[in-house]
């Protein structure tokens, strides 16, 4: 918001400089992300008056000005503006001012053979219009030759443009920064007390009808007559023409100023077309949601469609304007408006939100609505409109109605406790503003910053108070903690004592963010990269969560699993020509059962085809990835995380390969997940390279697995010094039989001695019992003290081939 320093003077006795007020609001919370000082704009501007004007001798456009500026001789200015005339009082840059806003420095010359010392000015050469007709000459009565011109064209002022959080609504306003001012400078606060007084009777010209009580808990409707429509007062559009507002007429800019000055929207209608638009002279203004197929055209002329969520003012229950965000053209005030219905309302934040996004419209007062406005003040808003409306355009007060519901008549307000022992935990020691050691806040000065934010305070206990929030700060003091913010912020931050902690504790990562961290960087090291996706997607199964307000179709929904987002990202790496994608991702994922809602974190990864840069090696032709190349990398995560996983053949998963899937399980019964090959129908509908693979793990067990309390100590095996023996061991084994159980079991039974045990062949086909498979392995013996002899190796190799006969029923070909 743009705060002009001038205008806030007049509520908040401040003297700061410019630069030390903004340096104050910044620690309070309020950044000042801007300085405007608009006294530079025109420094050296004078007033002047043109005695006499003659024409150029050499140029037909040009004027010769002879001009009083309050020197000794008058000044000779060459013009070109073509309504500069004589008697005239106008703003003159004098000789060697500059003009920062069109970068001129004002010089003596000669234009077209005539001296020209000075130049008279357009209000868009002063920054205050993007464009101007001619030179600006001033209205105002007993204007002084040689006085500075700054103060007649509001240019005598500092902007600050301030950034208030989102919990500040009461900060959109400029009553809202004079009472942070007046808080931080602890100068006392001059608000304007409007008095006005309502006539009684003549009720059927402002009747109210509210049908939603929570959309509109308050509506005050107040008949206006012999309005005169006029320009405003300069100091009014000058105020506007400061906070970046536009001025208009005379009771449109009272609705945009006090909407500034007490963050209040209002809104004007021309009652006369009010009554034209509901069909009858007594009419009842009300408050609905609108119906399918209604229309509205706004006040920027554009013929809106007008949705379920859209809230709307009605007179004798046809739309006439967009509640809490834009009026109705049909009833707006214009230069023939002699009578006018004002509207000061409170509208439910929630309720304007909806409705501003149906129409994808966002103005001031639907902003400030969005925030949330504050109940307690809006009769003060509205008397303060009526008052300028008296004094600044005639007005007379003929009716007023208010209407309540239930909602309305509840004074927003609470009482909090606040202790003086927790505001000392919280804060710590604070440096002491008259000098000395540091130490805690007093509890005197606890009470005073309170009572300045605007605060109750009543001590109910030694050390213990109980705080009564104001109205304005209904929506963000909340709890003790808030309270304790609060006084942190207007004592300082930059008051806070510089202590170290007493003992230094070395910090660490939890197990889980150590596992995570573990996994990213054992992945990375194998060539893949790290993936992010929206959580949303598109509603695709019953399972899926789906949200009740999407902004789009396509992100509707919540993801069940991490694997479509791979598969996607694969297709769309492939069509960007950036070759095979080999990622991964670790995310949340979401689904229903029943009416109940799940989450879980899962760990999935992508890869396939020929990620190699050039292909020169096999005469350009791709090398695809092997399933078991594949099912390496997920072997080697395993192997850096220590974790032992079973492969057991499935056909779970439509999306995988049924004869190359395989289910994962880590001791025996905790599900770890699945690891496959894509299914060659899901392959082709995506275009994607003949083999790819996926995994996808469930974070929890491996969390279960790996992430213990206890950090344990790598260990370090030494390498044994003593040469191997091997030994293979040939044998037909039932298809049905997996090669990682006939391992197990070797390796179980062998013992310490066995090294390795590795699959060398695979065989099928002739000479081969039915259903049967050759398999030939080879057993590498070894040990860390001594060279292992054949009385050493037999008779577990022996013991070996045993189990495999009584386990799996193999038969021995060796």
């Amino acid at each position: 918001m743009r705060i002009s320093l001038n205008w806030l003077k007049d509520l908040v006795a401040v003297d700061l400089t410019p630069e030390a007020l903004a340096d104050a609001l910044t620690m309070a919370g309020f950044e000042v992300e801007d300085i405007e000082d608009r006294r530079a704009w025109a420094e050296g501007v004078v007033v002047g008056r043109v005695v006499e004007r003659q024409p150029h001798p050499n140029a037909d456009k040009l004027s010769v000005c002879t001009v009083d500026i309050g020197a000794d001789a008058f000044s000779t200015i060459v013009c070109g503006a073509a309504n500069v005339r004589a008697d005239i009082y106008v703003p003159v840059a004098t000789v060697g001012s500059y003009l920062p806003i069109v970068d001129i420095t004002i010089k003596a010359r000669e234009l077209r053979g005539v001296p020209s010392a000075g130049m008279i000015c357009s209000l868009a050469e002063l920054g205050l219009a993007k464009d101007s007709e001619g030179i600006h000459i001033f209205e105002q009565p007993d204007l002084v030759v040689g006085s500075d011109a700054r103060p007649l064209l509001g240019l005598d002022d500092v902007v600050l443009d301030v950034t208030s959080t989102a919990n500040r609504a009461d900060a959109l306003s400029m009553v809202g920064i004079a009472r942070e001012v007046a808080a931080i400078t602890g100068v006392p606060l001059k608000l304007p007390h409007p008095e006005v007084t309502v006539p009684e009777g003549a009720r059927d010209r402002a009747q109210v009808a509210l049908s939603d009580p929570k959309a509109c808990p308050i509506y005050i409707a107040t008949v206006l007559d012999q309005i005169q429509i006029a320009p405003s007062p300069l100091w009014l559009q000058q105020r506007l023409q400061a906070a970046g507002t536009r001025p208009i007429n005379n009771i449109v800019d009272i609705t945009n100023y006090v909407l500034l000055e007490w963050g209040q929207p209002l809104h004007a209608f021309d009652r006369d077309r009010l009554a034209t638009v509901a069909g009858s002279d007594t009419f009842t203004l009300g408050v609905r949601y609108a119906n399918a197929g209604e229309t509205l055209t706004t006040l920027d002329s554009q013929n809106r469609t007008l949705e379920a969520e859209t809230l709307l003012i009605t007179a004798n229950d046809k739309p006439v304007a967009l509640a809490g965000v834009m009026g109705g053209e049909e009833t707006e005030v214009s230069d023939r408006t002699t009578t006018v219905t004002l509207e000061a309302a409170y509208f439910d934040a929630a309720a304007i939100r909806k409705s501003a996004r149906s129409q994808g419209l966002r103005t001031e007062a639907s902003a400030r609505y969005e925030r949330g406005v504050n109940p307690a003040e809006l009769a003060l808003a509205c008397d303060r409109a009526l008052q300028l409306m008296q004094d600044l355009a005639g007005a007379r007060l003929v009716a007023q109605h208010t209407a309540r519901t239930p909602i309305g008549e509840i004074t927003p307000t609470r009482t909090l406790t606040l202790r003086c022992q927790r505001v000392h935990d919280i804060l710590g020691p604070v440096t002491n503003l008259n000098g000395g050691a540091p130490t805690a806040i007093p509890p005197a000065r606890i009470q005073s910053i309170l009572e300045t934010l605007g605060c109750h305070v009543t001590p109910a206990d030694k050390g213990v108070w109980q705080v009564e929030v104001p109205a304005y700060r209904y929506r963000d003091l909340e709890r003790e903690i808030d309270l304790i913010e609060e006084v942190a912020r207007i004592y300082g931050y930059n008051h806070f004592a510089n202590t170290l902690p007493q003992a230094a504790a070395g910090g660490a990562l939890s197990p889980e963010a150590a596992l995570s961290q573990k996994i990213r960087h054992s992945l990375r090291g194998m060539g893949l990269t790290e993936v992010i996706h929206y959580s949303l997607t598109k509603p695709t199964t019953e399972e899926q969560v789906v949200l009740a307000n999407p902004l789009f179709t396509e992100y509707s929904a919540l993801r069940t699993d991490l694997i479509d987002g791979l598969i996607e990202a694969f297709r769309f790496n492939l069509e960007q020509g950036n070759g095979p994608l080999n990622a991964f991702e670790m995310g949340r994922v979401f689904w229903k059962s029943g009416d109940a809602c799940h989450e879980a974190e899962k760990l999935a990864a992508i890869f396939g085809g020929d990620s190699r840069k050039g292909q020169w090696v096999n005469s350009g032709r791709p090398q695809p990835m092997s399933w078991f190349e594949a099912k390496g990398i997920l072997e080697g995560l395993c192997d850096r995380l220590n974790l032992a996983v079973d492969y057991r053949p499935t056909a779970d998963d439509s999306r995988f390969h049924p004869g190359r899937t395989a289910s994962l399980w880590v001791r025996d019964k905790l599900h770890l997940g699945i690891f496959g090959q894509l299914h060659p129908q899901l392959r082709q509908r995506h275009d994607l390279p003949e083999d790819v693979y996926l995994f996808q793990l469930d974070w929890s067990v491996l969390l279960t697995c790996l992430a213990t309390s206890r950090q344990k100590v790598v260990k370090f095996s030494p390498f044994s010094t003593y040469p191997a023996s091997d030994r293979d061991l040939a044998f037909y084994a039932p298809t049905t039989t997996s090669v990682a159980d006939l391992q197990r079991v070797m390796t179980q039974t062998a013992g310490k001695l066995l090294a390795s045990v590795t699959l060398f062949d695979e065989y099928t086909g002739a000479s081969v019992p039915e259903g049967q498979r050759s398999l030939a392995f080879r057993l590498v013996y070894r040990a860390l003290d001594r060279t292992l002899t054949d009385e050493d190796v037999e008779p577990v190799h022996q013991k070996v081939r045993a189990a495999l006969e009584k386990q799996f029923q193999v038969t021995l070909r060796s």
